[in-house]
């Protein structure tokens, strides 16, 4: 099995929290096709089946892998007990279908599906409440690493672990049970440069999102206040290559750690304006060229 797989998230065809984007596209639709240009797994959306056994038998005809799912924890306004207890069914339906690493959102007082400026999403407004919080992840991660699946925290925008800042303070203050999910476009979004922040916490990167922006309507966004789902409508993210960052020297980094994982295409975007199969093939046949191109630069140089 090579060390670096590329997959993708179904949001590319449908978005959840916005069901207006795509939401009439079969998971099916989505599955073909995600196959045909070639990629070898799906992180999980709110079509697939809830149970562990159907995700695999909805996989499996497409010869398709389970790469992770989201899961939404409220640890910061409940207790580690209380969240194990609501984790564990998630945690066994991954470990099940061959997935190792879970996406672990906080969505406690996120303001990232509402009409709301991200200026105003939660924070942790003294040392004590980051180091409580982060002392109750480290406990949570435990117990998943138990049994056999590594939490990936996704820093997100309009949650408590949006900027550079806080995903520093909240990797130091944590265990190295904790892993991190680096996703390109929500550290651009969040204020962050993302080689920069890929490179200071790679040692602790256990799941990637390649998710690219376009930065003047980042720009926009940020000078008109706009909500996350702003963001989305009004075209921010997109895949790959059809967008401002550079994936290369983050693929670099990635390989030079010996990063064994996915590399994930997650784009936000209206499938009305970025057809679904134009743009995840795009993504697809970008980062294929880049990661091509960065072993075998590796495999010359040995």
């Amino acid at each position: 099995m090579p060390a670096i797989r590329i997959g993708i998230n179904p949001i590319s065809w449908s978005n959840d929290d916005l069901p207006a984007l795509g939401g009439e596209t079969p998971l099916s639709t989505a599955l073909s096709e995600g196959r045909e240009i070639g990629y070898q797994g799906f992180e999980l959306n709110g079509k697939f089946p809830k149970d562990a056994k159907g995700v695999g038998d909805v996989l499996r005809p497409y010869d398709l892998a389970l790469v992770s799912g989201w899961y939404s924890s409220r640890l910061a306004r409940r207790s580690v007990a209380e969240e194990i207890d609501a984790i564990a069914s998630h945690v066994e339906l991954l470990k099940r279908n061959g997935a190792s690493v879970l996406v672990y959102g906080e969505v406690a007082d996120s303001i990232q599906g509402l009409p709301v400026r991200l200026i105003e999403r939660p924070r942790f407004h003294s040392a004590q409440a980051w180091q409580d919080y982060a002392d109750k992840l480290t406990e949570l991660a435990r117990f998943t690493l138990s049994q056999g699946v590594r939490l990936a925290y996704h820093h997100h925008m309009g949650a408590y672990v949006e900027s550079p800042a806080d995903i520093d303070t909240l990797m130091r203050l944590t265990g190295e049970e904790v892993g991190l999910l680096f996703d390109s476009g929500h550290c651009y979004m969040g204020g962050g440069e993302p080689l920069e922040v890929l490179r200071r916490h790679i040692g602790r990167v256990c799941h990637v999102h390649f998710k690219d922006v376009r930065k003047p309507v980042v720009q926009l966004a940020r000078n008109n206040l706009w909500s996350f789902p702003d963001c989305i409508v009004n075209g921010t993210f997109t895949v790959p290559g059809d967008g401002d960052i550079d994936f290369a020297p983050l693929l670099d980094v990635l390989l030079d750690a010996g990063y064994q994982g996915w590399l994930v295409v997650e784009a936000e975007q209206d499938p009305a304006v970025a057809p679904s199969y134009v743009y995840a093939k795009k993504g697809y046949d970008t980062l294929r060229a880049l990661l091509d191109a960065g072993l075998q630069r590796r495999r010359a140089a040995q």
